[in-house]
C-alpha cells in the first residue's frame, strides 16, 4: 500500500526500524491468545528510545510533537495494536506536558523529568458509572497534613504491568476537582488482575484501586470546580489522549486496508477464472475503504499540525477532537469488515491477523469520547445546549 505520510516516516522510523516492528506483529497473537503483557515489546521500546521521544533534546529525548507522535502512534498500531495502546497511556501524559508548555503553562514541567528518568506514566480517570470523565469524578480526594489521598476504583489503567507514576483525580469535600499524582508503591494503590476481554489484550489494562493513596503537596498541580472547564489542563488531555488514541486506530485502519488489498490477488474465482482483485465488486469495497483512510489520514495530519502549532480554533476544539477520535474508530471498525469481506472464509478460523483485528478494533466503542458524547458535544456547538 503506498505510504500515506512520508514527510514524517523517516524521524519515526529512526525510532521504529522495520526489525522492531515485525518482531512486534510477530508477537501480538501469542500475546493475544496468552492474555499477556507485550512486555518484550515495552522493552523494546524503552530501548529505542520511545517513551522520551516527545522530550526535547537536551532532555534526552528527539523533540518529537504530536505529528510525529501520531504518526509512530499509527505505525505501531498497524503492527500491534495492543502494544500501542499501552504505551499510548505513557505518551499521552508527554503530549498534555508539550501541549501545556505551547500555551506557556509549566505546571507538569516535573512530568517530563520523571519522564527523562525513566519513570513510566499512566492515567487513572476512568470510573465505572462516570460519564461525566474529567468533568466529575466518584472518587473520593481527603485534604491532609501530608498532602491528598485518593480513594476510588479507576477503570482501563493500561499499561498495568510497567506504569510506575499514575495521574489520577477526585473530589474534595470543597466540591472541587484535585488532580494529581500518586506512586506505585503507595500501599494505598492496588493493581487489580481483571483485564480478561475481548481485545487489546496485550494492553493489560487492570483496575487500580486507590485506598488512601498519597499525592505529596508537590504532586498535586491543579485544582478545578466540578463541572466543564476551559482550563489548559483539561484541553491538554483531551488535544493528547484524543489525538494519540485516534492514531492507534488509524494504525488499525492502515493494516486492514493493506490485508485488503493483499487477500484477494491471492484468491481466485472458478466461475470467472480470474483473481479476485479483478473483481469490480471486491475493487469497488476495497477503493471505498481506502477513500475512508485517505481522508481520515487528512484528519489526523491537520489536528496533529494544528495542536503542534498551537492554532487557536476556539469553541470548535472540542468537536474537532472528538469527531477525530470517533471518526478513526468508525474507520476502523468497518475497514476491518471490508478486509473480511473481501479476503475470504479463511479469515474467520482463530488466529488469523484480521480476526484479531477484528476483536481488536472493538475496543474504539468505550473509549472516551463516547459516540453518544461526540454527538452531543458537536450538536451543542452548533445548536446550542438542549433544555
Amino acid at each position: 500500500m503506498p505510504n500515506l505520510h512520508p514527510g514524517l516516516e523517516p524521524r519515526v522510523r529512526a525510532v521504529l526500524t522495520d526489525e522492531l516492528l515485525a518482531g512486534m506483529r510477530e508477537r501480538a497473537s501469542g500475546h493475544d491468545e496468552s492474555n499477556t503483557f507485550a512486555q518484550q515489546d515495552f522493552d523494546a521500546l524503552v530501548d529505542a528510545g520511545y517513551l522520551k521521544a516527545m522530550l526535547p533534546v537536551e532532555q534526552g529525548g528527539a523533540g518529537w510533537g504530536l505529528s510525529e507522535t501520531a504518526a509512530a502512534q499509527r505505525l505501531l498500531g498497524a503492527h500491534a495494536p495492543g502494544t500501542a495502546l499501552a504505551v499510548n497511556m505513557h505518551l499521552v501524559w508527554a503530549g498534555v506536558v508539550h501541549l501545556l508548555r505551547t500555551k506557556g503553562d509549566t505546571r507538569l514541567d516535573f512530568v517530563a523529568d520523571w519522564i527523562a528518568d525513566g519513570h513510566v506514566m499512566a492515567f487513572g480517570i476512568s470510573e465505572a458509572g462516570n460519564d461525566m470523565v474529567l468533568f466529575d469524578s466518584l472518587t473520593r480526594a481527603e485534604e491532609s497534613a501530608d498532602g491528598v489521598r485518593f480513594t476510588g476504583l479507576k477503570i482501563f489503567t493500561s499499561l498495568s504491568p510497567a506504569w510506575t507514576r499514575l495521574g489520577v483525580f477526585g473530589k474534595n469535600d470543597a466540591g472541587e476537582l484535585v488532580h494529581a499524582f500518586v506512586d506505585r508503591s503507595d500501599p494505598g494503590v492496588a493493581v487489580g488482575d481483571d483485564w480478561d476481554t475481548l481485545g487489546m489484550r496485550a494492553s493489560q489494562s487492570q483496575s487500580t484501586r486507590l485506598d488512601g493513596a498519597l499525592a505529596p503537596p508537590a504532586w498535586v498541580h491543579t485544582r478545578l470546580p466540578a463541572g466543564p472547564q476551559a482550563d489548559a489542563l483539561i484541553f491538554g488531555i483531551f488535544g493528547s489522549f484524543l489525538t494519540l488514541t485516534a492514531s492507534v486506530y488509524t494504525g488499525i485502519a492502515d493494516r486492514a486496508l493493506e490485508l485488503a488489498a493483499e487477500h484477494p490477488a491471492r484468491r481466485r474465482s472458478l466461475a470467472a477464472d480470474r483473481t479476485l482483485d479483478q473483481d469490480p465488486d471486491i475493487r469497488w469495497r476495497v477503493a471505498g475503504a481506502g477513500m475512508d483512510v485517505l481522508a481520515l489520514d487528512a484528519f489526523l495530519t491537520q489536528v496533529t499540525r494544528d495542536l503542534d502549532e498551537g492554532v487557536d480554533h476556539g469553541p470548535a476544539w472540542f468537536p474537532r477532537l472528538v469527531s477525530l477520535r470517533t471518526r478513526a474508530g468508525d474507520v476502523a471498525r468497518s475497514g476491518v469488515d471490508a478486509a473480511l469481506k473481501v479476503s475470504g472464509g479463511g479469515q474467520y478460523y482463530r488466529g488469523s491477523e484480521l480476526e484479531r483485528l477484528y476483536r481488536d478494533v472493538l475496543a474504539s466503542l468505550y473509549h472516551p469520547s463516547d459516540a453518544e458524547s461526540a454527538h452531543s458535544t458537536v450538536a451543542n456547538w452548533l445548536l446550542g445546549p438542549a433544555v
